[in-house]
């Protein structure tokens, strides 16, 4: 397929690069515009300067950018010079009111969007094994999942506009707790003066088991937290969420208080963190 990909950070950048390694046609856009030059020479890709020059003409306008205005303006510039008929995919988790927006927006111009964030982070774009939650026309995802095969092994529609940010939502309400769990535990297990990869080895087997466990025990023990998903990125993930509950009236205390817990984080300097650092604020008291 002709593709756009715009977005060529640490996520967008290794699964347009998959596109490239796939056989398709693909052109990056960055806003650092020597960085989508750096992504082309290295892959084989192409380069466009603006936003308009990447989506000429393009059957599939891929994107992973940063916020809801991002969104915003990169589809709103791309739509006019897009392929009619041409499916716009959305990796970016924004709120589910974005989505809504630009599909109607789409839809206006003869095109179709389709929101799909996705989980598993950067060694899951790097290795092409993300999981895909997708929101939109389910003819217009059909369209265009051979091409997100290139970097996904499961690409599941969730039903309309909006609903893979939402499932999105689900599985960052799931990742606050047991991430805050496991630094509980960490935590609980230095206290309790127990060498903590054997306590690792003794509960990981078992019903505590999970992949945060098998991940990030061990370096979340010696305080090392350069492993991942960003504190900051999780901070927005979660107000995202946190609005989406004040809208529909989800109770969702514990993610509110693990949220607070990640300020704490932010306050400790740990922006960049990996999420497994829920466990240096605890560390930070002992």
């Amino acid at each position: 397929m002709k593709i756009a990909f715009a977005g060529l950070g640490v996520m967008g950048a290794p699964m347009a690069r998959h596109l490239v390694e796939a056989g398709h046609d693909v052109t990056g856009f960055n806003r650092t515009t020597t960085k989508a030059e750096a992504w082309a020479a290295a892959t084989g890709g192409k380069a466009a300067a603006t936003v308009a020059e990447a989506a000429q003409g393009v059957e599939l306008f891929i994107l992973c950018v940063g916020n809801d205005d991002d969104v915003r303006a990169v589809v709103t510039d791309a739509l006019p010079h897009l392929a009619q008929g041409a499916v716009i995919v959305d990796h970016t988790t924004t709120s589910a009111k974005v989505a809504r927006e630009m599909a109607e927006l789409a839809q206006g111009q003869g095109r179709h969007f389709v929101d799909a964030p996705v989980s598993g982070g950067q060694a899951g774009a790097e290795n092409g094994q993300l999981s895909v939650m997708a929101g939109g026309d389910a003819e217009a995802l059909a369209t265009a999942e051979p091409a997100l095969k290139a970097y996904s092994k499961a690409i599941k529609h969730m039903g309309p506009a909006g609903s893979g940010q939402l499932t999105k939502m689900v599985n960052q309400i799931a990742i606050a707790g047991v991430v805050q769990g496991l630094a509980e535990a960490v935590h609980f297990a230095q206290v309790a003066g127990l060498d903590t990869d054997a306590a690792y080895e003794a509960v990981s087997k078992g019903a505590a088991q999970s992949w945060q466990m098998d991940n990030r025990w061990k370096t979340a023990a010696k305080g090392e937290f350069e492993f991942g998903f960003a504190v900051d990125w999780m901070r927005k993930d979660l107000g995202l969420v946190l609005d989406e509950a004040r809208s529909n009236g989800a109770r969702l205390s514990l993610t509110a208080l693990v949220d607070q817990f990640y300020a704490e984080v932010q306050a400790l300097g740990g922006n960049r963190w990996d999420t497994s650092s829920l466990a240096a604020r605890l560390q930070s008291r002992d």
